[in-house]
C-alpha cells in the first residue's frame, strides 16, 4: 500500500481539505466538500457504465442491476474489503449526507418521469388483476413471515433483544413484500413495457405493494418508540395526499400542457414551475413519513400527456438517469456489507430467507394473476417482475438497522436476497415472456442489443 500512488496523492489532497482531514485541520467550508463530491461522482458514472455494460454484454442483466452492483462494489463490501485506505479516503463518512441528497433527487426525479409514462387506461382495463396480484403479493409475504420469524428469533443477534414477535414478524413481512419500485419500473422502461398492459399492471401492483410495505414499517416504528403518532401522520398523511393529487391533480395542471401545446415547446418558465411541484410532492410525502419517491410517482401520474409529457422526458430524463440516479445506488452500497455473512449457519439461514422470499412473492403473484385471467406467460412474467426487490430493499432495512429492529448478520442476509432476487427479475421474465414477446412482435428490440422486432 506504500507504493500506492493514488492513494498517496488522495491522501495528501485530503489532509488538506474537508471532512478527511485531522480533527484539527477541519473546516468543514463548501470548497472542501466539493474536493470529495466531485471525485465520487466521477467514480460512480464509470463505475455504473462499466459494470452495467459487463452486465449487459455478458450476463443479460439491464443497466439498472449493473448500476445496483456497482454501488455494492465502490462499497464496503469489495473496495473498502481490498483497499480500506482508498475507500474510506474517497468516501468519508462525514460525505454521506451530501451523497444521500443527491440520490433522493435522483430516483425521485425518476419515478416522476415513470409516472407520466403511466398508461390509466390500461391500469382500467387491468384493475381486476392488479388488485389481486398486489393483495397477493401482500399477504403471503406476511404469512411467510409469521412462519420463519419464530426460528430467526430463535438465533441471537438477527433481531433486537427483546423485540415482540409481533413486530419482528410485521418488519419481516414488509422486507419479504417489498418491490424494487425504482428498479421495476427501470426493468420496465428498458425492456420496451412502460405503455403495455403488462408493465403498468406490474408497476401499479409494485407501487401498492410498497407503499403498504412504507405503512406497515411506520407502524413498527411507533411500537419501537416512535410513538402512534409516527403511524397515523404516515398512513393518514399519504392517503389525504394521494388522494387530493388523483382527484384534483389532472384538472389543476391542465393549464400548463395547453401552454406547451401552444408554444410547440417546453419553456425555462413551464419547467420551473414542474420541478417545484416535483420537489414540493416529494417533500409532502417525505414529511408525512412514507417516501419522496411516492410523492414524485403520484405527481407524475396527473401530469399532462402529449407534447408536455414528451418535452419534459427529453429535458430532464438525460440528467436524471446518468448523472443522478447512479447516486442512489452508491449510496445504498456504501451501507451493505456482505461479509457479515461469515458462517456455514449463517449462510444456511440466509439460504432459507431467499427461498422463503421468493416462493411467498413470486409464487403467490403468479397464482394471483392466473386466477385473475391471465394466460400462463403472462403470469410467469408478472411472477418475475414482483419478485425484483432491489435497493428499496436495502433502504428499509438500513432503517431497521439504524433503529435497532435488527442486528447486523440478518441485515446481511436480507442484503443477499435483495440482490439475488433483482438479478432473477430480467433472465426470469426473459426466459417465461420476453422472447417469446419478441418473437411474435409484441414487443419490440432491447436497446442496446442486437435482436430485432420481426417485419
Amino acid at each position: 500500500m506504500d507504493n500506492f500512488n493514488l492513494l498517496a496523492l488522495l491522501s495528501d489532497i485530503f489532509a488538506k481539505h474537508g471532512p478527511a482531514a485531522p480533527a484539527a485541520a477541519q473546516t468543514y467550508a463548501p470548497g472542501d466538500f466539493s474536493v470529495h463530491f466531485f471525485l465520487q461522482l466521477a467514480l460512480i458514472l464509470l463505475a455504473c457504465r462499466i459494470v452495467g455494460w459487463f452486465g449487459r454484454r455478458f450476463l443479460g442483466q439491464p443497466q439498472v442491476v449493473g448500476e445496483m452492483i456497482a454501488g455494492v462494489c465502490l462499497g464496503p463490501s469489495l473496495l473498502g474489503l481490498f483497499l480500506p485506505e482508498l475507500q474510506a479516503a474517497i468516501f468519508p463518512k462525514e460525505m454521506k449526507n451530501v451523497l444521500y441528497t443527491g440520490s433522493q433527487l435522483g430516483v425521485g426525479l425518476y419515478m416522476f418521469l415513470v409516472g407520466t409514462t403511466l398508461r390509466l387506461d390500461h391500469f382500467r382495463t387491468k384493475l381486476h388483476s392488479a388488485i389481486g396480484v398486489s393483495m397477493a403479493g401482500i399477504a403471503a409475504p406476511f404469512l411467510m413471515a409469521g412462519l420463519i420469524t419464530p426460528t430467526l428469533l430463535g438465533m441471537p443477534g438477527l433481531f433486537a433483544a427483546g423485540i415482540s414477535q409481533a413486530n419482528a414478524t410485521l418488519f419481516m413481512g414488509a422486507c419479504i413484500a417489498l418491490t424494487a419500485f425504482p428498479m421495476l419500473a427501470r426493468i420496465i422502461n428498458e425492456r420496451g413495457l412502460a405503455d403495455t398492459s403488462l408493465g403498468t399492471l406490474s408497476l401499479t401492483a409494485g407501487a401498492f405493494d410498497d407503499a403498504c410495505s412504507w405503512c406497515v414499517l411506520a407502524l413498527v416504528l411507533a411500537a419501537f418508540g416512535g410513538g402512534p403518532g409516527v403511524a397515523v401522520l404516515a398512513i393518514g398523511g399519504g392517503v389525504l395526499y394521494a388522494g387530493f393529487i388523483l382527484l384534483f391533480g389532472r384538472r389543476l395542471l391542465a393549464p400548463l400542457g395547453r401552454i406547451v401545446e401552444r408554444d410547440g415547446e417546453m419553456s425555462s418558465t413551464v419547467l420551473g414551475i414542474t420541478m417545484a411541484l416535483f420537489c414540493l410532492s416529494a417533500f409532502i410525502m417525505d414529511a408525512v413519513g412514507i417516501h419522496s419517491i411516492f410523492g414524485g410517482f403520484i405527481l407524475g401520474t396527473v401530469m399532462p400527456r402529449g407534447r408536455f409529457s414528451e418535452e419534459l422526458k427529453k429535458k430532464v430524463e438525460p440528467l436524471a438517469v446518468v448523472l443522478l440516479l447512479p447516486m442512489f445506488f452508491t449510496y445504498s452500497g456504501l451501507n451493505t456489507r456482505l461479509d457479515m455473512i461469515n458462517s456455514a449457519e449463517l449462510l444456511l439461514i440466509a439460504l432459507g430467507v431467499l427461498v422463503a422470499s421468493v416462493l411467498a412473492k413470486f409464487g403467490a403473484c403468479y397464482l394471483a394473476a392466473r386466477l385473475s385471467g391471465e394466460d400462463n406467460r403472462t403470469a410467469l412474467g408478472i411472477g418475475a417482475l414482483m419478485n425484483s426487490r432491489g435497493l428499496m430493499e436495502l433502504i428499509i432495512i438500513n432503517i431497521g438497522l439504524q433503529k435497532g429492529i435488527i442486528g447486523p448478520a440478518l441485515f446481511s442476509m436480507l442484503v443477499l436476497m435483495a440482490i439475488v432476487t433483482t438479478m432473477m427479475a430480467s433472465p426470469l421474465f426473459e426466459l417465461f415472456y420476453g422472447r417469446s414477446a419478441r418473437a411474435s412482435g409484441e414487443l419490440g428490440a432491447i436497446p442496446g442489443s442486437t435482436t430485432r422486432r420481426p417485419a
